[in-house]
């Protein structure tokens, strides 16, 4: 079974994310946030999607495809350190990624259908993982990581996500 990460495994602005995950077992969690992502975001009305709740910040639509391009990136890196790789990988520009996204040209159910495409994936790649292999670590965006904690942000960054869904894009 995939365990909490230690804190010494994770650092920084990765902190926040493996921290909002809740105790439970990981796979579970990750099944169950999936769909009650697909559910969340299906209350919006197309026209929903494209606006923001404030000038400047992302539309729903620009934020979807944000989880998804994140979510894309940390398990890339997680099967990277799992598989033995320990060369330092670095960085994204979420600003840069989310405006080539073009995000908002895309339908709200295209984006809810990818979001759950790409989740369907991680869970396929984590439930392969040999347990021998979560501990492993290597320098990502400045600090080391584990393997494992990289799991959990994949949680609590959608997990983060959701949340402001939930509080800023009123229904």
């Amino acid at each position: 079974m995939l365990t909490r990460p230690q804190k010494d495994e994770y650092g920084g602005h990765f902190s926040h994310y493996v921290e909002l995950v809740p105790e439970g077992d990981l796979l579970t969690l990750l099944e169950e946030q999936n769909r009650e992502a697909a559910q969340l975001f299906s209350t919006f009305a197309e026209e929903q999607a494209n606006d923001s709740y404030a000038p400047g910040k992302w539309t729903l639509k620009e934020l979807l495809s944000h989880a998804i391009d994140t979510e894309r990136i940390m398990t890339a890196r997680l099967h990277r350190i799992a598989r033995g790789d320990e060369a330092e990988q670095p960085g994204f520009n979420q600003d840069i990624y989310t405006a080539h996204a073009h995000a908002n040209r895309l339908s709200l159910s295209f984006l809810i259908d990818e979001l759950a495409a790409v989740r369907s994936s991680t869970l396929f790649l984590l439930r392969g993982i040999p347990e021998e292999e979560w501990k492993r670590t290597a320098q990502v965006s400045g600090y080391r990581i584990s393997a494992r904690a990289l799991a959990y942000v994949v949680q609590g960054h959608l997990l983060h996500h959701l949340n402001v869904v939930r509080d800023r894009y009123r229904l």
